[in-house]
């Protein structure tokens, strides 16, 4: 984590094109890339995300940074309740 800005953490991900595993959360999450492409895949379905784009993943929603992903992931998620 790098910050905490009320409850909301704050994390930063360098993407090298490797994939992250799936996952899901109970509360929504904003992702935004400062740099370089995402490759979301959100519930099986492929998400490209540029630089400056924001993406937000709603609770429950399973999701993954995908293949091919570089560049820098900003992730705002709030703790579970």
């Amino acid at each position: 984590m790098l910050a905490r800005v009320g409850t909301a953490e704050v994390k930063v991900l360098r993407m090298d094109a490797l994939p992250v595993e799936e996952e899901w959360h109970e509360q929504a999450e904003v992702l935004l890339v400062l740099d370089g492409r995402l490759e979301l895949v959100v519930e099986g379905v492929v998400v490209p995300v540029g630089p400056g784009g924001l993406y937000v993943v709603e609770a429950g929603v399973r999701h993954a940074v995908g293949p091919g992903s570089r560049g820098t992931l900003v992730i705002v998620e709030a703790p579970a309740r």
